[in-house]
């Protein structure tokens, strides 16, 4: 059998932002990726024509390839399609352009006559 008791109407509304629980923090890695984000949306928003080349160094602790996804990620954020070369220091960022695009994959069918 059920038991049934009065309790404070407190426990049945929403907690406003004064009583419920404080944000969680941010741990400094997750803080850091935060930044670098914001960092290359700005890179990001600074290109906008063919001319605007910008080259993104690596430090040691940075992998190549975790610094392309998320450049190439800040770009679809910002709905504009960039390309991304492998430089001496890192890499080179621009807006996309027909020679810049990769001629990698199926060849261009000829056309029907």
């Amino acid at each position: 059998m059920v038991t049934i008791t009065r309790s404070d109407v407190a426990l049945m509304d929403r907690p406003t932002r004064a009583t419920a629980k404080p944000a969680r923090q941010l741990t400094p890695a997750q803080a850091e990726r935060l930044a670098q984000q914001k960092q290359f949306a700005r890179l990001v928003g600074h290109l906008n024509d063919a001319s605007d080349v910008y080259e993104v160094r690596l430090t040691k602790d940075e992998k190549a390839i975790t610094i392309r996804q998320r450049l190439l990620r800040a770009a679809q954020d910002a709905g504009k399609e960039v390309a991304v070369r492998r430089s001496t220091r890192g890499f080179l960022v621009g807006l996309m352009t027909p020679d810049r695009r990769s001629n990698r994959g199926r060849k261009k069918a000829a056309p029907k006559a």
